[in-house]
Formats: C-alpha cells, sequence, structure tokens
C-alpha cells in the first residue's frame, strides 16, 4: 500500500484507466481517495471520511479490480442519470468481445464512477448548472 496521493482526477486519467495504462493500484487509490478512505502514515486507514455505508462493507478500502463484490456495490452506487457517462461525455464505445475480460470490464465501472463523482463534485461546486 502507498500513502502517496493519486493523480489529478481529469478526463485523461480516465481514459488511462480505460486503455489500461493507470495501474490497477493507481486506479484503486484514486476511487479510495473520492470515497473517503485516507492512509496513514502507519499504514492503518482513516475512514473519517467515508459513508457509513462503504465504512461498514469495507473497514479498509476494497481493491475493485479483484473483489466482483466491491465492484459490484461501486456499479450500484453510480446514480442511474450518471451510467452512460462513458459513452455520453467520453464517446467510450465499450471494449471488443475478446476484450471483455473481468479486469476490464471492472475498469470501466471505476472509470464510469470517477465521471460520476467528478459530474456531482462539480454540480456541487457550480450548484446553478
Amino acid at each position: 500500500m502507498s500513502t502517496t496521493n493519486p493523480p489529478p482526477l481529469t478526463v485523461e486519467t480516465v481514459w488511462a484507466i480505460l486503455n489500461d495504462t493507470l495501474d490497477d493500484a493507481t486506479a484503486n487509490r484514486l476511487v479510495w481517495h473520492c470515497l473517503g478512505y485516507r492512509q496513514r502514515e502507519d499504514g492503518s486507514w482513516d475512514t473519517a471520511a467515508v459513508s457509513e455505508d462503504w465504512r461498514n462493507a469495507y473497514p479498509e478500502p476494497p481493491d475493485f479490480i479483484d473483489s466482483r463484490p466491491a465492484t459490484v456495490k461501486l456499479t450500484r452506487s453510480i446514480a442511474p442519470e450518471n451510467k452512460q457517462l462513458l459513452k455520453e461525455q467520453l464517446g467510450f464505445g465499450g471494449y471488443k468481445v475478446g476484450e471483455l475480460v473481468p479486469r476490464k470490464t471492472r475498469r470501466a465501472t471505476i472509470a464510469n464512477w470517477l465521471l460520476g463523482y467528478m459530474k456531482d463534485q462539480q454540480t456541487e461546486q457550480n450548484p446553478s448548472g
């Protein structure tokens, strides 16, 4: 585990997740950071900023690439209006049939969730639209 901060959350970063040019650990760290998980110097996790729902299910942040249950929970937490952001915002048409492996589909889930998070943060900062 690394205590380094994740890279900036940008559209380029989301594309790097989709294109598999950003490593799994960094992709995970981005989601953890957005969920509120903070790693202390001693390696333990501060979950004070994590929602109760996530904190109860995952007292330590899950590996979204390896854990199907964690990815399912992440998918279910995407607001209905944000479910198509990969297509709507990025024009992402999905992976080819031969590429449909759990690891890639989980990365797509991470990317979509992060886009929704970015959209929600933008709305909070600019409530009038």
